[in-house]
């Protein structure tokens, strides 16, 4: 249950995202730029969130996206079963194609109680209170310091 690159960026936008105006689209370049990720790359994330109803997607001089309120709302999870896919969680540590108790991998029984730990907490975990956090400077959404992210405009 190792996240993809793919995963990282679109909770990292996504927390961004509910960090924004509701009623202002930002720019994909501007997002890029603010988490010091590929444009092209963040682009295609941008419009799989917005196929997948999270995002509002507006074209045009004054377009880019926009959280869907909703989504603000949703978990970790919900977010991490669209980018991953809906069995992400069922995967081997070691990368077996099949591992439950009854075709176990040597880590299964280990890494089972902290693979459900970590479940839980990624279905606890909601965009906008990461939102929140994120905007309080308790914590950062990128390796940037604070100080140097505020001044990206």
């Amino acid at each position: 249950m190792i996240l993809s690159r793919t995963s990282q960026y679109a909770i990292q936008a996504m927390i961004y995202m509910a960090t924004q105006p509701a009623d202002a689209p930002v720019l994909n370049r501007d997002v890029a730029r603010r988490l010091n990720v590929p444009a092209p790359y963040l682009a295609k994330i941008l419009q799989n969130l917005g196929k997948n109803g999270l995002l509002y997607s507006f074209r045009g001089r004054l377009g880019g996206f926009c959280l869907r309120e909703e989504a603000a709302q949703m978990s970790l999870m919900d977010l991490l079963q669209i980018t991953e896919g809906a069995d992400f969680t069922q995967s081997c540590l070691l990368g077996l194609k099949r591992c439950s108790e009854e075709t176990a991998c040597p880590m299964h029984s280990h890494w089972l109680p902290i693979k459900e730990q970590v479940i839980g907490m990624l279905n606890d975990m909601r965009l906008d209170e990461l939102a929140t956090a994120v905007q309080s400077g308790r914590y950062r959404l990128t390796d940037m310091p604070g100080v140097a992210w505020q001044h990206l405009a």
